[in-house]
């Protein structure tokens, strides 16, 4: 675990939050456990973001290939005819 360094900062937290911490603080200090849960919700926001973005990719691709199969197909429909004939 990272050595922490002490900056002076206020935030207001609400009382439930600081009854959980309370509560799920073990033999660590709360600000240990603050600063835990923070990482944690950076990580979970930092990967939502991810799956947004690679969703949008992937979506935009998407139509990209359907044109691109489509032509595909098409083209492969008329050599198969060609060779029949």
């Amino acid at each position: 675990m990272r050595k922490a360094t002490r900056f002076s900062k206020s935030f207001t937290i609400d009382r439930s939050i600081l009854d959980y911490l309370q509560r799920t603080r073990s033999n660590r200090s709360r600000s240990e456990r603050v600063n835990e849960l923070l990482r944690r919700a950076i990580l979970d926001e930092q990967y939502e973001a991810l799956e947004r973005e690679a969703a949008e990719f992937f979506a935009a691709a998407g139509e990209t290939e359907r044109a691109e199969r489509k032509a595909f197909a098409t083209a492969s429909h008329r050599a198969i005819t060609r060779e029949d004939e």
